[in-house]
């Protein structure tokens, strides 16, 4: 009746950073600008803490990554126009370091090329590698966020986001309807295509 995580069990990938898990998206992001000391995390963070009158371990929780989500999204409304009109100055300015003409078409490329993309999408990290030959896509890989938080164990034992979430902390109201289960991975917002 019990999952045996010394045998494979599942489908993914147990993507790792300097050989440790990690969990990727809103929570980690809040906690980051949190720690780094960004003024409107900070009153954002404590002012969600005080309200609920829970201490900063709270954020590690179902609790935490939903309110986290809450918090970014007003962080990044607020900024955006800011954002926005720096971009605009920046082009205007003739900064246009981020496009690479060159390269553009197709036609342009060596025989052999490879590529790397790193950014940090709405769910965590994300990143993607691809190998053209003669134009055409010889190998294309891509590790998205819910791969870092989906991940099973690894060889050394270790636990991906997902797991190390439901280790430990949960009551059951209902063993028979474990909502609680539901509502911890529905917290990382997952999505694997």
């Amino acid at each position: 009746d019990y999952l045996d995580v010394d045998q494979s069990y599942s489908w993914l990938k147990s993507p790792r950073w300097k050989g440790h898990a990690m969990e990727v998206g809103p929570l980690s992001r809040v906690l980051m600008l949190y720690a780094s000391g960004h003024e409107q995390t900070k009153e954002l963070v404590n002012l969600t803490l005080n309200t609920l009158d829970v201490p900063v371990t709270a954020l590690f929780s179902t609790l935490g990554r939903t309110a986290a989500r809450g918090l970014e999204t007003k962080i990044f409304a607020d900024n955006m126009q800011g954002w926005y009109d720096d971009l605009i100055t920046n082009i205007k300015a003739g900064d246009t370091r981020t496009f690479n003409e060159v390269l553009w078409e197709p036609s342009s490329w060596p025989a052999q090329a490879r590529g790397v993309g790193f950014m940090e999408a709405p769910r965590g990290g994300l990143a993607h590698w691809i190998v053209i030959e003669n134009e055409k896509i010889k190998n294309y890989q891509a590790v998205v966020p819910s791969t870092w938080n989906a991940g099973p164990r690894d060889q050394n034992g270790q636990a991906g986001a997902y797991e190390a979430a439901l280790e430990d902390n949960h009551t059951l109201q209902d063993p028979e309807q474990p909502v609680e289960i539901l509502r911890t991975i529905h917290s990382f917002d997952p999505c694997i295509a």
